[in-house]
């Protein structure tokens, strides 16, 4: 009976919401069979490649998009994505060219842990292609490489990895320019604080064209939210570790919706289905399918282990194992090829289960079932399908459509029109400004802080008078305002940490620079600074009764906004560096301790060693122009009485005690200050620019140059 079921084996129990349903006969494993025309030797391109004929990319498909018509598959029922209206189709995108990418003997390895071992090959030989309308699928057990082809494909590998190889885009190498590729990578970094409908608005203003009117943005953008089935989910937060929001599912399909906003031509999906249930999983991959054969799209997707329904979707399948390929080629061929290596899939068994217990050699003492009920191990299974797949058979089918797609050519990417430098300014400036505002983390939570250090330092230095006592007890107010208060500042570091990672994403995908981001955050950043400086500084400032005036005040304030901003600024040079927020902390802390021991206060300035400490690191601490701007802004014009013991009836001019006793350098204003403090949070800001900008131009060039060395 199983026999002469025309549905395949892991097809599941029809129902009146889902019916079976059936194209002009032919089944998925039918097409595996030699009357399909496409398995063994009589492999057809114009069945594998419906677009290869006359450039007919969009070839007569099923309802739901999947490949050409003839193919038996499960009708879903409709979902509120099916009715949504189409995304916009911008200028300009008609005319790209479709994606062609071919990659041969590929081979990545990295260096061993310890110092002097051997480099560890993480792929080996890897041979491949995919086109347009195309979707495949790189399976295998974890661990074999999957991801490590991906970046390798998309151009991302990190340092200390070496890549060989020849990988080609439109027959030719080419740099993937915005707009053309993206890539949705395994973990969905997103910002918390933001709604589903925020997140991919935000998003819609900064990738697509500034041409295109605000009101189509938002549609566009609400059509892909719908595409996603996160109509319902449009309105809540996205959340994080202090606040609950949306699923992983749901956040791995907003993730989805941020970077299939410009429609690109060539899309890299790291564990699309990780976190969604069955029924979600198929229709986003689905959907996927629709608009790759829609719209001549190159979907190249890392899978982990997809449902029978997920997998029957994909057009070609690339199986790892182990750094090494045991089958490339047309999806529906792939049980075929393990039966006649002597590995057939169980009746009702899952075909993706099946290939990925043969060849997990991670539990080896499960025993491999062949055809003739012979035991071998899954090291066994894998050198069988690999020596089965290396031969001409099936490797010079691979390299002649290779070679093929190399011929076609197309015309060169071309870089989407984007929105202008000054739309995705402000558009960061103020995503930037609502994160900041809902994050309590951010500056709320510091604020509170601030205020209880106020009010301590404010009633255990209450009114200090005009005695002279009180000169060092305004010296005493002015070094912890200055320590405590900027030290706090580090207290914004992790969240500052998950806003880097968002800009590290969106910076990789092309959606804005480093300049825009560091702009951004500081014109989005100033007005917090300001509240957290002005509300306690008041409280500070009038119960220890510092000196009086409305000048006095503000140049108290704006010197204590501006220390804030600094030390953020460098904390800003420690995330790009160290981006573990706890090691930041540590490390911003320690930074900080230095700098506060050379500010001149716990160590005269006269008094301090001149190697080291002096000479450069007196000069380099923020402290040292913070604290003189405070004590120039504190005593200039006023007068104390002299000590009694040494001198009766004496008074010293508050010029005298900054000149004498505190060793301050009246050489210049106390708005040189100022200028000065402002000046080492440009250069800070500078700097993280400059190491964001390095890393990104070093970083190829030094895997070139470890590419040429390995051959």
């Amino acid at each position: 009976m199983a026999a002469s079921s025309p549905l395949p084996r892991w097809a599941p129990t029809p129902s009146p919401s889902r019916p079976l349903w059936r194209w002009g006969g032919g089944t998925p494993d039918a097409r595996t069979g030699a009357s399909s025309g496409e398995g063994g030797a009589g492999w057809s391109l114009g069945r594998i490649f419906p677009w290869a004929s006359a450039w007919q990319r969009r070839a007569p498909a099923r309802a739901d998009g999947r490949g050409p018509a003839g193919f038996d598959g499960v009708e879903a029922a409709p979902t509120r994505a099916a009715v949504a209206p189409a995304p916009t189709r911008w200028a300009g995108t008609e005319d790209d060219p479709g994606v062609f990418l071919t990659w041969e003997d590929v081979c990545v390895t990295v260096a061993g842990g310890a110092y002097g071992a051997q480099p560890v090959s993480i792929l080996s030989g890897i041979t491949g292609h995919a086109g347009p309308g195309e979707v495949l699928a790189i399976m295998g057990p974890s661990g074999c490489g999957k991801t490590t082809l991906l970046d390798t494909l998309a151009g991302r590998l990190g340092p200390g990895i070496t890549q060989t190889g020849l990988i080609l885009i439109n027959g030719r190498r080419e740099k993937l320019a915005f707009g053309t590729s993206a890539y949705v990578t395994q973990d969905n970094v997103l910002m918390s604080t933001m709604s589903v409908r925020e997140a991919v608005y935000y998003s819609a203003q900064l990738q697509l064209p500034g041409s295109m009117p605000a009101a189509e943005k938002r549609a566009h953008a609400d059509a892909v939210i719908q595409e996603m089935g996160l109509g319902d989910a449009m309105d809540t937060r996205i959340g994080g570790q202090m606040t609950k929001g949306i699923s992983g599912g749901q956040r791995k399909r907003v993730t989805i919706c941020v970077e299939m906003l410009t429609r690109p031509r060539l899309l890299f999906l790291d564990e699309p289905t990780s976190g969604l249930d069955s029924a979600a999983s198929y229709h986003v991959m689905s959907h996927i399918t629709r608009v790759a054969a829609r719209e001549g799209m190159t979907v190249v997707a890392a899978v982990h282990q997809p449902s029978g329904d997920v997998f029957d979707l994909f057009h070609r399948l690339c199986l790892l194992a182990y750094s090494r390929t045991v089958f490339f080629g047309p999806a529906a061929n792939a049980t075929k090829f393990f039966t006649e290596c002597g590995f057939p899939c169980p009746h009702l068994r899952n075909p993706s289960d099946h290939f990925l217990r043969t060849i997990n050699k991670d539990f080896d003492e499960e025993i491999v079932e062949s055809s003739k009920a012979s035991r071998k191990t899954a090291a066994e299974a894998i050198k069988i399908l690999t020596d089965a797949y290396q031969s001409p058979a099936y490797s010079e089918k691979i390299m002649d459509r290779i070679a093929e797609m190399k011929g076609i050519g197309g015309a060169p990417f071309r870089k989407r029109e984007q929105a202008s430098f000054s739309a995705k300014l402000f558009v960061l400036t103020r995503r930037s400004f609502v994160n900041m505002h809902r994050d309590i983390g951010y500056y709320w939570m510091r604020l509170g802080v601030y205020l209880g250090i106020g009010i301590c330092l404010g009633t255990i230095f209450y009114q200090v008078g005009h005695s002279y006592s009180s000169i060092q007890s305004r010296c005493e107010v002015i070094m912890y305002t200055t320590a405590l208060l900027t030290f706090m500042a580090i207290g914004g570091f992790p969240s500052f940490v998950e806003d880097v990672k968002v800009f590290r994403r969106e910076r990789l995908s092309g959606h804005y620079g480093v300049a825009e981001f560091v702009i951004s955050n500081t014109l989005s950043a100033t007005p917090y600074v300001a509240v957290i400086a002005v509300i306690p500084g008041a409280m500070l400032y009038y119960l220890t009764g510092l000196t009086k005036g409305p000048d006095r005040f503000a140049y108290f304030v704006v010197n204590l906004c501006m220390c804030t901003l600094l030390v953020e600024s460098m904390m800003m040079i420690i995330a790009a560096i160290v981006p573990d927020f706890l090691m930041g902390i540590i490390v911003g802390a320690g930074v900080q301790g230095v700098m506060m021991l050379n500010g001149g206060f716990f160590r005269l300035p006269n008094e301090l060693p001149k190697p080291v400490w002096k000479y450069p690191c007196y000069y380099i601490s923020f402290h040292k122009y913070a604290v003189q701007g405070f004590y120039k802004n504190e005593f200039i014009g006023l007068t104390f009485p002299s000590d009694q013991l040494v001198e009766k009836n004496v008074t010293i001019s508050g010029l005298r005690v900054l000149q004498e006793k505190l060793q301050v350098e009246m050489g210049y204003s106390k708005w040189v200050n100022i200028a000065i403090l402002c000046g080492m949070m440009v250069v800070y800001r500078v700097m993280f620019f400059a190491i964001v900008k390095i890393v990104e131009e070093v970083r190829p060039k030094l895997r070139g140059m470890r590419c040429k060395l390995c051959k």
